[in-house]
């Protein structure tokens, strides 16, 4: 559980009505930041901001489809509105898609997948950055995945998308680096989440968990800390890179 500190600090977290951007939520939260938990699932979402709420914490609910420029801009403005600014963004909405091979995969899902989980980053980031140069800067990381720099069958537009956000992520921190907006991508191995849950198998899940040398699946949590050390100022230094956070995946 991260420990750093994000009192007076305002964080935008997409995705965080379950999985790991509930956990990024609550971590946040429970640092000491005002937290808009934005997600298309307005039960999630708003069960999130609750339980931060409860905890004595701040936070909001946002209801937004990432996929919509409009709506994603109307967030940003309704953060800063809200709370003064913007410090943390955690652009990690995203969907499966269906499973099938590239000669064969529906069109529809096609654009579905990527206009949530990349165009979506991007938009994340065309109106953050501008709320972030505002605020006197601050830190951006894109919810990426180890598909950002492998491959896996039967699963063309998921693993298109996050190669997008690890090159979109890149490209963006050398044009704001100078100007204290740090931009990161963060590329989680199989990790335990609703999203799992309702793409596969318990079956398929076993033999994915054996496909890690840890031989299990990660938890929410163990993303969520590494998201919170990126967003914090102890990683000043960090921007531009893709962190892995996947039990030796991609070692192998």
């Amino acid at each position: 559980m991260s420990t750093y500190d994000f009192s007076n600090k305002v964080a935008i977290v997409t995705g965080a009505g379950s999985g790991i951007g509930e956990a990024c939520a609550l971590t946040f939260a429970r640092s000491g930041a005002k937290v808009v938990v934005a997600d298309y699932d307005e039960e999630g979402g708003r069960r999130v901001a609750d339980v931060i709420t409860g905890e004595g914490g701040t936070a909001v609910f946002n209801s937004v489809d990432v996929s919509k420029a409009e709506q994603v801009e109307q967030m940003v403005a309704t953060t800063v509105s809200t709370y003064g600014g913007l410090h943390v963004a955690v652009n990690n909405a995203g969907i499966g898609g269906a499973q099938a091979p590239t000669g064969e995969y529906p069109l529809d899902s096609w654009r579905q997948v990527l206009g949530v989980n990349l165009d979506g980053v991007f938009y994340g980031m065309r109106y953050q950055l501008p709320a972030m140069l505002a605020s006197g800067g601050g830190s951006i990381i894109n919810m990426a995945s180890i598909l950002g720099s492998v491959g896996f069958a039967n699963s063309p537009a998921y693993v298109a998308a996050k190669h997008g956000v690890v090159g979109l992520t890149k490209s963006a921190a050398i044009e704001y680096s100078a100007q204290g907006v740090r931009i990161n991508s963060v590329g989680p191995g199989f990790i335990r989440t609703p999203l799992l849950d309702e793409n596969l198998d318990e079956a398929t899940m076993g033999a994915i968990a054996d496909m890690h040398p840890i031989q299990r699946l990660g938890t929410s949590q163990e993303v969520a800390d590494l998201v919170a050390f990126l967003g914090s100022d102890e990683a000043s230094f960090c921007t531009g890179g893709y962190y892995l956070v996947d039990g030796a995946y991609t070692a192998q």
